[in-house]
């Protein structure tokens, strides 16, 4: 495997794409190289143009920077015209709260993009014509530095205390060819799952790459958003950023040009969701990092949240992956998990905190600083090259159930049912295990527990550990494997179980029982 290449950010330490094996729409062709190519034509131009500026850095610059001017932001949170009190409405850097009349005042500035407000529990999500969520509005001051923002919501028939909720990392589609496979398999999966939800008010997550570099494709992402017939927030992530900015403020103006701010938060019953930006982009590379700006407004957003309360923080860079380790390194490099989680942990602490993420393109539950992350594999799977992730998680999404303050989750393998929870391998599939089975449980945690019988017999618990999913050896390993992406070579994970079983052995099951109960059965017939 090559060296990391800044310009195809596929994920962590992952290789460039190949030029000549990019996309099957060559009408279309849109690849790294070429995002790379327009970064560095633009800087020779900048460099032609201001040669002094390149010779001297102390000297001034042609276009000084100007400063944020203020801007004073009245509005109003409604329903029908009836004020809503103690409602949150911020520009990102401050947070004030509505009067018992739903008014509010908001000193922002021209650096702010959006002003918009927290939708609290009871009330619809206001949504785009593509169902994206649009509970925000452009800041656009008028001559004197005023601007006036209302918020009209509206109530629903029936509580939210009950809810479900869909996270899609990674869609992460670079060329018409895999938007095709997003429509065409995922979006009628996701509309099952929605009718199989019944009655709970569902809304759908996109937790960052919605896109593979090629941000001209957004509009096709919100038409699939429309046809799955949920309000969808966005979160944004490393490949959904514009390359070519100069500072990580303005990286993010495309994303923020089609779905509002980079972080947020609303509630739904009795959990507070709250959306982050952990992408900071510095114009060669990202890291993941949370900001003072998005700190503080965190601070302010959580000082309205009661300790106690179940909080879910989406974001697209894990908190932290177990990768590394599993790699080999002694620490996750500054692009595969957040540098400054501890201050995150800490400000997480007074709350039942769930931290739901993507980016690794495979699945683990992490507990850290008293926090539970779930880090989900990529709906793209190994990036539109076949059924599963390098791990051998298939390509799916998580799918939350939430009764008041109780969260329950499973993940959802595309094409197939909730029961596919776990792939089971035959005896000596495992060259270096020759007399065991495998079997990979991509959701397992460690509350689940994983028994084997040969035929109606009991045997025993088998034994979690490391390896790699054989399916991932046989469709990855190999330098022309899988034909759509070439780099992609199998991860090793630690939900692998294992089993000795004599040559003599019958019918194989195995039964994996997960934190809530629930049962899942795969059976080996003799050969």
């Amino acid at each position: 495997m090559s060296d990391f290449v800044v310009a195809n950010r596929a994920g962590m330490y992952l290789p460039h794409t190949p030029p000549n094996h990019t996309c099957s729409d060559m009408s279309r062709p849109f690849t790294s190289d070429r995002r790379q190519f327009l970064k560095q034509l633009s800087l020779a131009g900048a460099a032609t143009l201001i040669p002094g500026i390149l010779a001297d850095p102390y000297a001034p610059l042609v276009r000084p920077v100007r400063a944020s001017a203020p801007i004073r932001i009245r509005g109003r949170v409604h329903v029908a015209g009836k004020g809503l009190a103690g409602i949150a409405v911020t520009d990102g850097r401050s947070v004030v709260r509505t009067a018992a009349d739903g008014t509010y005042e908001l000193i922002s500035g021209t650096d702010r993009s959006h002003v918009y407000v927290s939708i609290p529990s009871g009330y619809g999500i206001p949504q785009n014509e593509t169902g994206t969520a649009r509970f925000y509005q452009t800041i656009r001051p008028a001559s004197d530095g005023n601007m006036d923002a209302e918020f009209a919501l509206t109530p629903l028939d029936e509580g939210d205390e009950k809810h479900a909720f869909l996270v899609l990392a990674d869609p992460q589609t670079q060329d018409d060819y895999e938007m095709g496979l997003f429509h065409e398999q995922t979006v009628p999966d996701v509309q099952e799952v929605v009718k199989l939800l019944g009655d709970r008010h569902v809304f759908g997550v996109a937790d960052g790459d919605i896109m593979f570099d090629n941000l001209e494709l957004y509009p096709e992402y919100e038409r699939a958003v429309s046809r799955m017939g949920i309000p969808f927030f966005q979160v944004i992530g490393n490949h959904d950023m514009d390359y070519e900015a100069m500072t990580d403020e303005t990286s993010s103006a495309t994303f923020r040009r089609h779905f509002g701010p980079a972080y947020y938060s609303f509630d739904r019953g009795a959990v507070h969701y709250v959306v982050l930006d952990d992408v900071f982009w510095n114009h060669n590379n990202y890291i993941a990092y949370l900001d003072e700006t998005q700190i503080q407004w965190l601070r302010q957003d959580l000082a309205g949240v009661e300790a106690g309360r179940p909080v879910v923080v989406f974001n697209h860079i894990p908190a932290l992956s177990t990768q590394f380790q599993r790699n080999g390194s002694d620490r996750p490099s500054p692009g595969s998990a957040i540098t400054n989680r501890e201050l995150l942990y800490r400000i997480l602490e007074p709350y039942q905190a769930h931290i739901i993420s993507g980016h690794t393109h495979e699945h683990e539950h992490v507990f850290e600083g008293g926090v539970h992350e779930h880090v989900t594999a990529a709906t793209c799977g190994a990036w539109w090259s076949g059924p599963i992730c390098a791990d051998g998680t298939p390509n799916g999404y998580g799918v939350f159930e939430v009764d008041g303050e109780h969260i329950t989750w499973r993940y959802k393998s595309t094409g197939h049912d909730f029961d596919h929870q776990l792939r089971v391998y035959p005896r000596g599939t495992d060259p270096s295990r020759p007399t065991e089975i495998v079997a990979n449980i991509w959701d397992w945690d460690p509350e689940w527990k994983v028994v084997w019988y040969a035929g109606s017999e009991r045997k025993g618990e088998m034994v979690q550990g490391q390896g790699t999913d054989p399916l991932s050896e046989q469709l990855h390993r190999g330098t022309d494997k899988p034909e759509h992406r070439p780099w992609v070579d199998p991860l090793p994970t630690r939900h692998l179980f294992y089993a000795e079983v004599p040559s003599t052995a019958e019918e194989i099951r195995v039964v994996a029982m997960d934190r809530f109960g629930r049962t899942y059965t795969e059976v080996l017939k003799p050969a």
